[in-house]
């Protein structure tokens, strides 16, 4: 029989204490609520989801598509949220190759608490940019990511990604 590998993420645990469903309401409802972009890392507002930086990432440039309404339930999505999740997940994936220059994404959603959702109770979409040899020494000695850009600055490539983007496909 061979061993059995675990995926140890401790810097995760911050983020899971912060932010159980039920405590303090929905961040994902007040990051959209509120209208400073920016400090709640917001990159882009559509009609029925928007586009935003994850505060914990696994990677550099690790976003989240939401839509604006508050369900845990995939088949309570509607035809629009689903075509503007996956409309805005395939942008931001060509945004983030310009900037980032990743190798390969993940993507996907993590339903329900035991699936390893931070936030059950709000679906989102995850898009995590990878790199080659992204999974370093650091990781495997230490459990540490190394997160090589301050949010602040990626949020500023990435909505100017956007702009660009928008430009390109008027």
């Amino acid at each position: 029989m061979g061993s059995i590998d675990r995926l140890w993420a401790p810097w995760r645990m911050e983020m899971i204490k912060a932010h159980k469903d039920g405590d303090k309401g929905c961040f994902l409802c007040t990051k959209h609520a509120q209208d400073d972009d920016k400090t709640n890392l917001v990159l882009e507002r559509g009609k029925t989801c928007y586009c935003l930086m994850n505060l914990y990432p696994y990677t550099n440039c690790h976003l989240m598509v939401v839509p604006y309404r508050h369900t845990g339930n995939f088949a309570d999505l509607n035809a629009e949220e689903l075509e503007e999740i996956m409309l805005m997940t395939q942008r931001w994936i060509e945004i983030t190759k310009e900037c980032a220059h990743p190798e390969g994404f993940n993507v996907g959603m993590n339903i329900g608490r035991v699936a390893g959702a931070g936030m059950a109770a709000h679906l989102h979409m995850h898009i995590v940019p990878r790199w080659n040899g992204d999974t370093n020494f650091m990781t495997v000695l230490s459990g540490d990511r190394v997160i090589n850009q301050a949010l602040e600055e990626t949020w500023e490539e990435l909505k100017e990604g956007l702009e660009k983007f928008a430009m390109r496909n008027c």
